[in-house]
This record gives structure tokens, sequence and C-alpha cells, in this order.
């Protein structure tokens, strides 16, 4: 009976490949914008990451940002309105109708607007972070 060779894993990238600044790379994908180089647009649509930057031709394709973005838009979002939702409340002689069509209003918009720069952000941090496909090594050979 022949004995099966178990082939070994492919290293990940060894310490003389440069880190990637975490901080830097956030921000700039929370500006929208290619987390290597900072100029070109990270996305192609309104949440939709664009396969590679236009203007430096990084792939951008191997995010897997998937449920965390919404996750933190919601606790960002919770943690500053629901305050001033229950401050104004107590404080504010409102109509019902008014303060609940203003606060959803507010709380759709503000989720709408911080939702892309959250993504960005995680974006950036995969790119930076070596994560996925963003290490140069196929999504087959990661190790967890």
């Amino acid at each position: 009976m022949p004995i099966e060779t178990i082939a070994a894993p492919r290293p990940l990238p060894t310490a003389a490949e440069p880190d990637r600044p975490v901080w830097q790379s956030m921000m700039r994908g929370a500006a929208l914008r290619c987390p290597a180089c900072g100029y070109g647009r990270m996305f192609r649509a309104y949440l939709k990451v664009a396969d590679e930057c236009t203007a430096c031709g990084e792939e951008l394709h191997h995010h897997r940002a998937d449920d965390a973005p919404p996750y933190f838009t919601i606790t960002i979002i919770g943690h500053i309105l629901l305050p001033l939702i229950w401050w104004s409340s107590t404080t504010i002689a409102a109509p019902p109708l008014w303060f609940w069509s203003f606060w959803v209003v507010a709380i759709i918009a503000s989720c709408l607007v911080t939702l892309p720069v959250i993504k960005g952000a995680l974006v950036g941090l995969q790119w930076s972070r070596r994560m996925h496909g963003f290490s140069g090594l196929p999504d087959s050979e990661h190790r967890m």
C-alpha cells in the first residue's frame, strides 16, 4: 500500500516584503480611494468595489467585507443618534409625526452616507494586512 504524501502549505509572504501602513490604507479607503496609491476610485458604483484601481492597477476584487460594514454602520450611527433622539424627546415638545419623520430621515441618511466610508476603510484594512487575495497568493492557498 503506497504512502500518500501531504504537500506542505505554501508559506505566507516573508518579512522581506515591506509592511503596508494600516492607518494610511484605512484612511485612503475611507476617502473612497485606492488603499495602495490613494488616487484611483475604490468604488465603481455605490457599494461595488472596482476590480482594480484605475490609477495604479492594484487588484481590489479580493476584498471580503461581507456583513461587517452594515454591522459597524448600525453600531456607530446607533451610538451617535440614539442619545440625541432620547435627549430631543425629553426636551423638545414637538408633534410625534414631525418628531419621528425627522429622526427616521436622519437615521437613513446618516447610514447611507456612512456605509461606503466604513466599507472603504475595511477594504483598506484588508489590503494593508494582506488578507484574502491581497497577499498575492491564490484564495485557495490562504491559511486561517
